[in-house]
């Protein structure tokens, strides 16, 4: 069970912070997190969502839908295209905007992270390919379907 944040009162807000998370230091993610949506606020104001908003458009831009999986069948090794599960496809989101937030250059975490937010918001950067590479790996080997288990 987990608690939704203080400030937005929202358990997908607390499960990405979970995710961003370091060695249990919780209050320093929130910190970042809270700065990071700042930003986003600030450079996105001509939008007319919050910058809540923003950020759970950007993780909807970046969550896959399907992803591939490897089946041994008879020797070969297969990939399989099988479905995500709704709570895996949020968490798979939400890790991927934080392994591209963290790859990235520029100042702190916070800045980087809003950056992400507003190039997975916009269907650009780094995570928004990472899920459009999944799709076109699943579509590639749609042959191998029937695999399914």
């Amino acid at each position: 069970m987990i608690l939704p944040d203080p400030v937005y009162n929202d358990q997908k807000v607390s499960k990405f912070v979970n995710h961003l998370m370091y060695d249990g230091k919780k209050n320093t993610s929130y910190k970042i997190f809270y700065h990071a949506l700042e930003l986003v606020g600030e450079k996105m104001a001509k939008e007319e969502k919050s910058a809540l908003e923003i950020w759970k458009q950007a993780l909807d831009n970046i969550t896959p839908q399907v992803e591939v999986k490897s089946r041994r069948i008879g020797g070969a090794t297969f990939q399989v295209p099988t479905e995500i599960r709704p709570d895996r496809k949020e968490s798979v989101s939400m890790k991927n905007m934080i392994i591209y937030a963290r790859k990235r250059g520029g100042k702190s975490m916070a800045e980087r992270l809003a950056a992400e937010i507003m190039d997975a918001y916009n269907s650009q950067g780094g995570a928004f390919k990472r899920k459009e590479d999944m799709h076109r790996m699943a579509e590639a080997n749609r042959a191998f379907a029937h695999f399914r288990f």
